[in-house]
């Protein structure tokens, strides 16, 4: 893993320093430049993926440290594929404007021509759609935080819910345990009551017996 980590490593570092040479390259060389260092990015993506099956039958004391050195070359590759795709991006656009100043200064205009409105810059239209196309980017990023600041309220308020049940759940089982021995208390009342008019009405029998 080791020699396959220090090419790879190596190569990364190659594709650094062709990046600097796409702003000085002219018009004709760009693109061999680009396709260059396209080639070097996606053998170097091939040698993440072998690195990463490495880095996972390294022993266990390694393992963690291979998958961090994996991962820091995996962010430098990507970073520079990100970058050349933001170039050639900008390049589009620049050659796009060239293409369309020297049309718009080609085109001859007299006073009988039928039709003489200057087309519409579809660079403006381009720019303008991408504009709305990051303005919808934000407003889904804003929509997915509010959906999860929703999703914690609910969980809050969930467990608020689920607490004010126990609550009550147990207030329920000490209402029930209360009732219970009232009946049994009246239960009890009862029976001394009965038992109370019966020895009551044995007293006044005898009293009266004795009297008699």
């Amino acid at each position: 893993m080791e020699g396959l980590y220090h090419q790879t490593n190596k190569q990364v570092h190659e594709v650094q320093s062709y990046m600097g040479r796409l702003e000085t390259s002219d018009k004709e060389s760009v693109h061999l430049v680009e396709n260059e260092i396209q080639a070097r990015i996606d053998n170097i993506f091939s040698n993440l993926e072998r690195l990463e099956i490495l880095s996972s039958k390294e022993p266990p004391s390694k393992r963690q440290n291979a998958k961090l050195r994996v991962d820091q070359l995996k962010y430098d590759v990507q970073h520079l594929q990100t970058a050349l795709r933001n170039f050639q991006h900008r390049r589009y656009i620049r050659e796009q404007q060239e293409r369309q100043r020297e049309e718009l200064l080609a085109r001859t205009f007299t006073t009988n021509d039928s039709d003489t409105t200057i087309p519409i810059d579809e660079t403006l239209q381009f720019n303008e759609s991408l504009q709305n196309a990051h303005r919808g980017m934000d407003d889904l990023i804003g929509s997915g935080t509010n959906i999860l600041q929703g999703l914690r309220d609910q969980r809050v308020t969930l467990k608020g819910t689920h607490k004010k049940i126990l609550d009550v759940a147990n207030m329920l089982g000490l209402s029930n345990t209360v009732m219970r021995l009232i009946e049994k208390r009246a239960l009890q009342d009862k029976y001394f009551m009965i038992g109370g008019m019966i020895l009551t009405c044995v007293i006044m029998f005898l009293v009266v017996q004795y009297l008699t």
